[in-house]
């Protein structure tokens, strides 16, 4: 079951998720953050949350805010650091995200991050957040995005899955804007930006990543001419990361 390998996976992670420059980076966080409308207020609800990283910081932007998790170590870890913040707007529970049981219409609006490469069906989390969001709220996801180039998204896939097993799939933009499509939602907003982060730390955040190490280390020299979304990179401050992350915002029908 892939619920499995995603508990397994991020209770391995669930301190070092949190804590990871590139979870926290103006690239990763701050562009989302900004996202949300300077008048949202009201109560959020962020899908697949991990330890509030992007909880704790849209609650300083709207009236509450509710994470829901699929790992129990993870949602631990979240209410751990909110209230040694001192943040009280935010509450966390155990949920999936492709099935929350939770009243339509019921939140401003949803929100998820990086979440939507280790689920199966991607496209039934953005309808959930467009169900839970009321006429007139605000869905906004972001994620790291696929090559559209098979071949060099094919390597790419390769070494996601030796890193971290509960990788299924990044999408392309166009996949991305199609699943906000579906659900019925109005896009008000996309951007897709350029991130650089840690090779080495991405790679040992990741349970599989140490003893892949070798063997990822031979894909890169295979690395396909056509890769744009998935490149590394060797300098003095050693291996670099390059990926593309997409962010886009979307209205729910009034």
């Amino acid at each position: 079951m892939y619920e499995d390998s995603i508990r397994t996976e991020f209770t391995h992670q669930s301190r070092s998720f949190g804590t990871s420059p590139a979870m926290t980076s103006a690239e990763t966080l701050g562009a989302l953050i900004e996202l949300i409308p300077e008048d949202a207020g009201g109560n959020w609800i962020d899908v697949a949350c991990g330890p509030g990283v992007v909880s704790r910081a849209a609650a300083a932007r709207v009236g509450s805010v509710q994470g829901v998790d699929l790992t129990p170590a993870m949602v631990a870890e979240a209410e751990r650091r909110a209230g040694e913040e001192g943040i009280g707007n935010v509450g966390f529970a155990v949920g999936d995200a492709t099935a929350l049981e939770l009243a339509d219409d019921s939140f401003d609006g949803a929100i998820t991050r990086l979440s939507l490469h280790h689920i199966p069906a991607p496209g039934r989390v953005v309808a959930e957040m467009a169900r839970l969001v009321r006429p007139g709220g605000w869905v906004l996801v972001s994620d790291i995005v696929a090559d559209r180039d098979r071949d060099a998204n094919a390597w790419r896939e390769e070494i996601e899955r030796l890193r971290d097993p509960s990788h299924w799939a990044c999408h392309t933009p166009e996949s991305l804007r199609a699943m906000g499509e579906a659900a019925g939602l109005v896009l008000d907003e996309e951007k897709l930006i350029p991130i650089e982060i840690d090779f080495d730390d991405w790679l040992e955040r990741g349970s599989g990543g140490v003893e892949a190490a070798d063997l990822v280390a031979r894909l890169l020299r295979e690395q396909p001419p056509a890769a744009e979304s998935f490149q590394v990179s060797e300098g003095e401050a050693g291996r670099r990361l390059h990926q593309r992350y997409w962010l886009g915002r979307w209205r729910v029908h009034s």
